[in-house]
């Protein structure tokens, strides 16, 4: 019997499979598995409430079912991941420059805060409490993203709040429960490596209308209530790009 050591593939949905896409289909599956697994969050993320859409945030919060193929696949977790190695990668080179980068409490936790009886919560990324003289004054909220080189490009053409506006309300918000009075918001080309960091001030104004809006999609979550829709029509690129869109739009207004 002839044996052939040419390729080891097989026929999967009418295609020729490689070994790659075996072995890249099992990673998917374990990557999805895994976030399965994970318990849900019980507060509505500080991260998440400059979302612009008030609505996709009840949906969040209740934990509503994505709709059809519009879920974490393996692929986005994957971005998940190495998200956190970049950060990783900063916090070094920060740390190797002089700065006094605290990420985690004692007991390996992170720094966080926690509100409106724990329905609202956040962790930061870490606190520079003494480093280089950059025309800060410490200590500073320090928040890390890793982007690709168009969304990078864009954050360093327009700035934190015109770019990143769901960022940029991350970081009030954590200012405000965390007591800090500026935050360095840096980011990571994942493409080139090279970093872009910016000085925020705190805005008492913005972080307490966050905080205001937190608490309205809160109640009206726990009251079965929805929020208004950003958008008047279901095209609005917002909406286009929700994964909530389907549901949302069938939804009574």
């Amino acid at each position: 019997m002839a044996m052939d050591f040419n390729h080891g593939s097989a026929w999967v949905y009418g295609q020729e499979a490689t070994v790659a896409d075996k072995i890249n289909a099992r990673i998917d599956e374990a990557m999805v598995a895994r976030n399965k697994k994970q318990k849900p969050r019980a507060y509505l993320g500080g991260s998440r409430v400059g979302e612009p859409c008030a609505r996709r945030l009840v949906y969040e919060y209740l934990h509503a079912p994505m709709d059809e193929g519009k879920d974490f696949d393996g692929r986005i977790l994957r971005v998940f991941d190495a998200g956190h190695k970049f950060e990783d990668l900063s916090v070094a080179w920060l740390r190797l420059t002089g700065f006094d980068l605290r990420t985690n409490k004692k007991d390996g936790s992170q720094f966080g805060f926690s509100a409106a009886n724990g329905k609202l919560a956040g962790h930061i990324d870490g606190v520079i409490v003494a480093g280089p003289d950059v025309g800060i004054i410490w200590p500073a909220l320090w928040e890390h993203k890793a982007l690709n080189t168009k969304s990078w490009n864009d954050l360093v053409k327009h700035g934190l709040q015109v770019s990143k506006p769901v960022y940029f309300g991350q970081v009030q918000l954590y200012m405000a429960y965390m007591e800090l009075s500026v935050a360095l918001f840096t980011a990571l080309n994942k493409d080139t490596e090279e970093l872009y960091h910016e000085i925020v001030p705190f805005d008492p104004a913005e972080a307490q209308a966050l905080s205001d809006k937190a608490v309205s999609v809160i109640r009206a979550a726990e009251c079965g209530e929805l929020l208004p829709r950003i958008a008047a029509a279901s095209d609005f690129y917002l909406c286009r790009m929700c994964p909530y869109a389907e549901r949302c739009w069938k939804e009574a207004a």
